[in-house]
């Protein structure tokens, strides 16, 4: 188990002795006495940062509103409907036929 108040867990990259850090700084092994340089949490953060940079900023969708919306009653539609050719079938809501549909 570990425990926080003895810091990062280490592996010297001169013996090889593994060791907690106890939170110093710099970073000494405590067996040959190489200074530990920590470059991974700059290399981590400059990375992020340029990760952040390449990212897409994401733009706003406007929604387009027609200045004019056109309005039809429906017994126009209906007419439209009639017009056009298209069956309609008496007692089945548009509704109901979709969920008809999905399986």
């Amino acid at each position: 188990m570990t425990k926080v108040e003895l810091g990062t867990k280490r592996l010297c990259p001169n013996c090889g002795t593994k060791y907690y850090d106890l939170n110093r700084s710099p970073i000494v092994c405590p067996k040959c006495g190489t200074v530990f340089a920590v470059a991974a949490a700059a290399t981590a953060a400059r990375a992020r940062a340029q990760a952040a940079a390449k990212a897409p900023v994401e733009e706003e969708e406007v929604e387009v509103v027609p200045k004019e919306a056109e309005l039809v009653s429906l017994e126009e539609a209906d007419e439209e409907v009639a017009e056009s050719g298209a069956v309609k079938v008496e007692g089945v809501d548009d509704e109901d036929a979709a969920e008809a549909e999905e399986p």
